[in-house]
């Protein structure tokens, strides 16, 4: 199977509650590889590559989030993935 990326934007309070750390466990522990960071708005962006089905378990990750953050809108693109990521980052 392909591999697909995707690349998602975590709109809400998301910056300071632990989200990028606990999105970075999550994203290696289903075999992710890409990045995660904090945007300069409050949001976050997120690459990730891998098999589909991981990433839209993981993109429902996403709109939850952690226990202290409060996810207002998950946008994400999908495209296949590039192969350029040996992990999953903090940037």
């Amino acid at each position: 199977m392909p591999k697909k990326r995707v690349t998602i934007r975590v709109v809400g309070i998301v910056q300071g509650v632990m989200y990028r750390q606990n999105a970075r466990r999550k994203a290696a522990s289903m075999g992710l590889l890409g990045w995660i960071k904090n945007d300069s708005d409050g949001s976050v962006q997120i690459i990730a590559e891998g098999n589909k089905n991981s990433l839209n378990q993981f993109l429902e990750w996403c709109k939850r989030g952690t226990p202290t953050a409060e996810v207002e809108e998950v946008l994400c693109d999908w495209e296949e993935a590039s192969g350029e990521f040996s992990k999953f980052d903090i940037k």
